[in-house]
């Protein structure tokens, strides 16, 4: 083909382009692997900025935000001219005449490298074709990357094809903005935005011509110019921007004597690690956003979304308000409660002496230790019990100690902690989600990640069970010792359940006072009734997801549970019976706002809209009844213009975990509370029982949400029944005869099992055996003897006489 030219320059001349085609054909296409990818024109048309995607509440408040690389990305409009004239005249001073490869200087930096004196001539847009495209990484080298002097030669073709096409493509100010938006100035800082409010804690529209020229002036070398660390080179180095640009007629001789004499001052924003917002929110969003993302090729740290939540951020305010005021005052409590003793303690009270040892080779770290000691136990020890200096957390904040880790794993066990949760079931929202104490400090998520026995808050599944099998909440059974045969292992077992005061009163109670009182014994008897296998099958119906062993005890609460499962279901009665899976994002925008996804809750009937309501009713007990286990919230300002709450307190074996359950006309609240640790809890119901550990921030919560009435949700009763209620349910107790000889029926509502059960059933814990209260009532009517009463009996009772006198007079005010 060549040797019809004949003319052998021009035919060499032709042989040279003829295989400068073929290898620039053979670099665009990675011949066989040996170049490596090059950016194609659909990834010059949409390239990745790597923006961080921001998180939002639903009422467009900036929570957190996930990234890589932390760059919040401007307008072109909002860059200073001085900025643009400081980058051009120091980077790229013929960025306006070349059409991304500088021949002139390209020619210049080759006679000054022969000459021994190496200087770049890369221009703004090749600079910006390796920062956008990364044309250097590891992922972008092919075979050639083996060959050092092949490889850089190589890696500058590309940059040099990759200018041109992003010249081809974009205006010359779209190249300046991509390049200012995507530049690393450091300390993960991308981005002139992010650097101008890094060091100077403003705007980039505001910046000085002397800032813009030190923002400029670090891009040679991030380190040795950061004016944080090395103030007098980023002094001088500014000053050179600033010779640059008079150089190059962007400043006047006097503009340069007068920027350049000026200081360094600097005012550090707020962009560090923490400008992220991390948190027990920012993470569930996180996981609850990965698939969504894997489906439709985003990724949540370089998409540069907008994802809007559905919480609101008045509501989770007050809640974290109200958790933190009463945590600080549980965590007191416990305290108090063991004094010097060590509070980890096995089934039958006595003390783990080996628990900080046990707990300690459960640690990542335990491994590393016997790898490197050789399984020496002496070695592992003396590390383990070596003191080191750490923060810790505390209600007054970080302490900084000398703690071993022995000593941190002591610490750490006797925290208590929470998880709560509120769901608007109508619609799905998540209104509130906080996970735990502190997210600095306690990782583990206790809403969504944590399950934990639900105690008597299971309890409304047994007594759904009955309704849905043709039960009315007047009817009747009696407070008295049972005893339930279950089929185990081919024999046949016995349940014994105790009351949580160890006493049975022996009345006939309705199916609502008995669930409003939590009574042990009568839920059992509904259990067996009804059988264990209905109450497991319901609790799915209503949206508990968990493995659920079908016991005799599960309506007690001995199955793991999560915050977040337990309000889904609770949400089903709310929302007339049908279940409705929660929400945490409402929907997501691109970085210019453009939606791309809205998310709506799915939704299936699971009860029908009477029994949901007659649950509703059930559950209004807890306040309304004779020793409803929810009446402690008569304390909060929550009872004007006729509102009602339906709720239910629970308490695992041993006082374990403290639950409470809280539905409100518009709303569906979980609090769990506990420490992480289950051998550390409350010693005694009048401490640790659901009513004095989880109930008080229900209360506190709502009570700053009635009194705002910004947030929209206002007091008010029940919705009343939209269908007919074909089953007898005005049957409300009267109060009964103060019984002065009996114990104080108001703390029923603990899971209490006797020693015949044997469940395989790993959370459930053996309880603590306790000797029954001296008070309880003896075999005769009380007008029969003569008892003088017990200072503390006569205080609880004269209690709960005051609430049910301010119960009435409220109930009368309000009619």
């Amino acid at each position: 083909m060549f040797k019809e030219i004949k003319n052998r320059p021009l035919r060499y001349t032709a042989i040279f382009l003829y295989f400068v085609i073929i290898f620039f054909c053979a670099l665009e296409l990675n011949f066989l692997g040996l170049f490596g990818y090059s950016p194609t024109i659909r990834d010059i048309k949409a390239p990745n900025m790597r923006i961080a995607s921001e998180l939002y509440t639903a009422d467009g408040k900036l929570i957190g935000r996930y990234y890589k690389e932390n760059r919040t990305p401007v307008e072109f409009n909002q860059i200073t001219k001085s900025t643009v004239n400081a980058l051009v005249a120091t980077e790229d001073a013929r960025f306006f005449s070349h059409s991304g490869i500088d021949i002139r200087s390209l020619l210049s930096s080759a006679l000054s490298t022969v000459s021994g004196d190496k200087r770049g001539a890369s221009t703004i847009t090749q600079q910006l074709a390796k920062n956008l495209y990364r044309t250097r990484n590891n992922k972008q080298q092919g075979l050639i990357k083996y060959i050092p002097g092949v490889r850089t030669i190589v890696y500058k073709l590309k940059e040099w094809l990759t200018a041109l096409k992003l010249e081809g493509q974009y205006s010359k100010e779209d190249i300046l903005l991509m390049y200012l938006n995507t530049v690393p100035f450091g300390n993960n800082t991308f981005g002139i935005k992010t650097a101008a409010k890094k060091y100077f804690n403003k705007e980039t529209d505001k910046l000085e011509v002397e800032q813009s020229a030190l923002l400029v002036g670090m891009l040679k070398a991030t380190t040795t110019y950061d004016p944080q660390n090395n103030p007098e080179r980023a002094l001088e180095r500014r000053n050179v921007v600033l010779s640059q640009m008079e150089k190059y007629k962007y400043i006047s001789p006097e503009e340069y004597n007068k920027y350049s004499r000026r200081p360094i001052e600097i005012h550090i924003g707020d962009v560090t690690e923490e400008d992220r917002g991390d948190s027990y929110l920012r993470s569930a969003v996180a996981r609850y956003l990965d698939k969504w993302c894997d489906e439709n090729g985003y990724d949540l740290y370089e998409s540069g979304l907008k994802i809007y939540t559905t919480i609101d951020s008045k509501l989770q305010k007050y809640a974290e308000e109200a958790v933190a005021d009463h945590m600080k005052i549980l965590q007191k409590r416990l305290n108090n409660a063991w004094g010097n003793e060590n509070p980890w303690r096995n089934s039958d009270g006595k003390e783990i002496e080996d628990f900080p040892q046990k707990a300690a080779q459960r640690l990542p770290v335990y491994n590393l230790l016997k790898k490197k000691y050789n399984n020496n136990q002496d070695s592992i020890d003396y590390y383990l019990n070596k003191p080191k200096k750490m923060k810790i957390f505390s209600w007054n904040g970080d302490k900084t100690v000398e703690y071993s880790t022995i000593d941190s794993i002591k610490y750490y066990a006797k925290i208590l902690n929470t998880g709560m949760m509120t769901l608007d079931p109508f619609n799905g929202h998540i209104k509130v989600w906080i996970g735990g104490i502190d997210f600095n400090h306690f990782k583990y998520d206790h809403v969504n990640q944590a399950k934990r026995q639900a105690g008597s808050t299971f309890k409304p599944f047994a007594y759904l069970a009955a309704l849905e099998s043709g039960m009315s909440p007047c009817d009747k059974f009696i407070d008295k010792p049972v005893k339930i045969p279950y089929v185990e292992d081919d024999s046949t077992k016995y349940w014994e359940p105790k009351n949580s005061d160890y006493s049975f009163s022996g009345r006939e109670m309705s199916l609502r006072w008995a669930m409003g009182k939590s009574v042990n014994s009568i839920t059992a008897q509904i259990t067996e009734k009804v059988g264990w296998d209905n109450v497991v099958k319901y609790a799915h119906e209503c949206g508990i997801e968990s493995e659920l062993k079908s016991v005799p005890s599960v309506s007690l609460g001995s199955n793991d549970v999560s915050v977040f499962e337990m309000v889904r279901a609770y949400g089903t009665f709310l929302n007339k019976g049908t279940q409705t899976e929660p929400i945490l994002v409402k929907h997501i925008t691109d970085h210019d706002g453009n939606m791309i996804q809205e998310f709506k809750a799915e939704k299936k009937r699971s009860i029908s809209e009477e029994i949901a309501w007659l649950m509703l009713y059930m559950f209004r007990g807890g306040m309304e009844e004779p020793g409803g286990t929810s009446r402690s919230l008569w304390e909060w300002d929550l009872w004007k213009k006729g509102n009602q709450i339906g709720g239910k307190t629970g308490t695992s074996s041993d006082y374990v975990d403290g639950w409470y359950m809280g539905i409100t006309k518009d709303l569906v609240t979980g609090v769990w509370v506990g420490c992480d640790e289950r051998s550390v809890h409350f010693r005694s119901s009048g401490t640790g029982e659901g009513a004095h550990t989880a109930l008080p921030i229900f209360g506190k919560f709502m009570e700053k949400v009635y009194h705002d009435a910004s947030t929209g949700y206002t007091y008010g009763p029940f919705p009343g029944p939209e269908v007919e209620i074909t089953r007898d349910y005005k049957c409300p107790t009267p109060p009964p005869p103060v019984d002065t000889i009996a114990t104080d029926s108001l703390q029923v509502d603990s899971l209490t099992i006797g020693d015949t059960i044997r469940v395989d059933e790993p959370a459930l814990e053996r309880p603590v055996e306790r000797t029954p209260p001296t008070t309880m009532a003896p075999a005769v009517k009380p007008a029969e003897i003569e008892i003088e009463e017990d200072p503390k009996e006569e205080r609880k009772r004269k209690r709960e006489e005051r609430r049910e006198a301010r119960r009435q007079k409220k109930e009368q005010q309000n009619n």
